[in-house]
């Protein structure tokens, strides 16, 4: 793994994790914007737009 993606994985982490109680709970709309957070940030960090 390459060191500059080391914190953004974590975010995306803490992001999934942050979704698990509202997904338990039943608040899809909270779950739904910390899955997009998560999705958002994997785009932006592995996307590969070297340069």
């Amino acid at each position: 793994m390459r060191t500059e993606w080391i914190f953004p994985s974590i975010l995306i982490a803490l992001d999934v994790c942050a979704a698990l109680p509202y997904a338990w709970h039943g608040c899809w709309r909270m779950a739904l914007y910390w899955v997009a957070a998560a999705t958002l940030t994997a785009c932006v960090t592995f996307a590969g737009g070297e340069g």
